[in-house]
C-alpha cells in the first residue's frame, strides 16, 4: 500500500498536468466555447481560465455553494460576436443577461434548455431571425427582454405557455404577425410590442391567421 500510494503521489499531479480535460467541467467549457465566439475589446472576460477546476472564480459569472453557474452578466460589456449552441449546457442558469452589446446572429435554440432560468435580457444588440419556439420550454422564466434588435418573424404561440412570465418585451424589431392574447399575453402594455411596423393586434382569433402579413 506504501508502493502505491508512493506511485500515485508522484504520478497523479503529472497526469493532471498533462490532462486539461480534467481541470474543467461542462459549463467552464460552455463559456469557454462562448468566449472563442466573442470579440472582447475591453478584456471584460480576461479572467476567463480555462485551466480552472470550474468557472466561479471568473469576473461576470456568479455559482451557487455547489459550483453551478446560475448567473452570467456581460449586460453592456462592449462585446460583439454571436451565441452559439454550448450555452445550453448551463443547465442550472437563472439569469442570462447579454443586453447592449453588439452581438449578432440568430438566438440559439438550445437556450430552450435552461429550465431554471429565471431572468433573459438580450435587449439592445442585433439579433436576426425568430423568436425560438423553444422558448416555451422555459418554464420558470419571469422576465424575457429582447427589444431593440433585428428579429423577425412571429411571436411563437408556445409562449403562450409560460404562465409566470410576468415581463416580456419585444419592441423595436421587425416583427410580424398578430400579438396573442392567450396566458400572460393578456396582460402585457402594448408598449411591450412597439416599433414593429408589421405586428398588429391585439389578435382577433379566428378571424385572421396569427402570422398574418409575414
Amino acid at each position: 500500500m506504501a508502493v502505491v500510494s508512493l506511485l500515485l503521489s508522484f504520478f497523479l499531479p503529472i497526469l493532471l498536468s498533462f490532462s486539461p480535460a480534467l481541470s474543467t467541467n461542462s459549463e467552464g467549457n460552455a463559456l469557454c466555447a462562448l468566449r472563442s465566439r466573442l470579440s472582447d475589446p475591453t478584456n471584460v472576460l480576461q479572467s476567463w481560465d480555462p485551466t480552472l477546476v470550474n468557472p466561479c472564480t471568473w469576473f461576470h459569472v456568479t455559482c451557487d455553494s455547489n459550483n453551478h453557474v446560475v448567473c452570467l452578466d456581460l449586460g453592456n460589456s462592449n462585446i460583439s460576436g454571436s451565441l452559439g449552441p454550448e450555452l445550453g449546457e448551463l443547465k442550472h442558469l437563472q439569469y442570462l443577461e447579454l443586453y447592449k452589446n453588439n452581438i449578432v446572429g440568430k438566438i440559439p435554440k438550445e437556450l430552450g434548455n435552461l429550465g431554471k432560468l429565471i431572468s433573459m435580457d438580450l435587449y439592445g444588440n442585433k439579433f436576426q431571425g425568430k423568436i425560438p419556439k423553444s422558448f416555451a420550454n422555459l418554464k420558470s422564466l419571469r422576465f424575457l427582454r429582447l427589444n431593440d434588435n433585428k428579429l423577425t418573424g412571429s411571436i411563437p404561440r408556445e409562449l403562450t405557455t409560460l404562465s409566470g412570465l410576468t415581463v416580456f418585451d419585444i419592441s423595436n424589431n421587425d416583427l410580424c404577425g398578430t400579438i396573442p392574447v392567450d396566458g400572460p399575453f393578456g396582460t402585457f402594455p402594448m408598449e411591450s410590442f412597439a416599433n414593429n411596423n408589421r405586428l398588429n393586434g391585439p389578435e382577433l382569433k379566428g378571424l385572421v391567421a396569427y402570422d398574418f402579413g409575414c
